[in-house]
């Protein structure tokens, strides 16, 4: 079954730089988009960045230009740079993917998305 892990949160003070990671297992990851999402509380959960199976790239607004997405030569293990880390960066990050047999990003749309970690908190002071 597929399962994603998050990890990599943790607390930071503002400016500083943070790497998330999600370890992907149980899908073919050539059909597979995924992204990174937040959700702060009481806030709607929202798109950080994806990526899609050609490694096509895409942002949030609020990242763009602090954020970078990637993933490793194996393609199992999603990751997210964060840097000039801001408060209002401060909410738990979750790894999500779903099947996706377009061309380009899938969108920032959550509930389309099928699978999901179990989030990691970001704390930013």
């Amino acid at each position: 079954h597929v399962q994603l892990v998050e990890s990599g949160g943790g607390s930071v003070q503002a400016g500083g730089t943070l790497t998330l990671s999600c370890a992907a297992s149980g899908f073919v990851y050539g059909r597979s988009c995924m992204a990174w999402f937040r959700q702060a509380p009481g806030k709607e959960r929202e798109g950080v960045a994806g990526i899609d199976v050609h490694d096509t790239t895409d942002y949030a607004d609020s990242v763009k230009g602090r954020a970078t997405i990637s993933r490793d030569s194996d393609k199992t293990t999603l990751n997210l740079v964060m840097r000039n880390l801001k408060p209002e960066d401060s909410a738990i990050y979750y790894c999500a993917s779903r099947v996706y047999y377009g061309y380009g990003f899938c969108g920032f749309t959550a509930s389309r998305y099928t699978y999901w970690g179990q989030g990691t908190q970001v704390t930013v002071s």
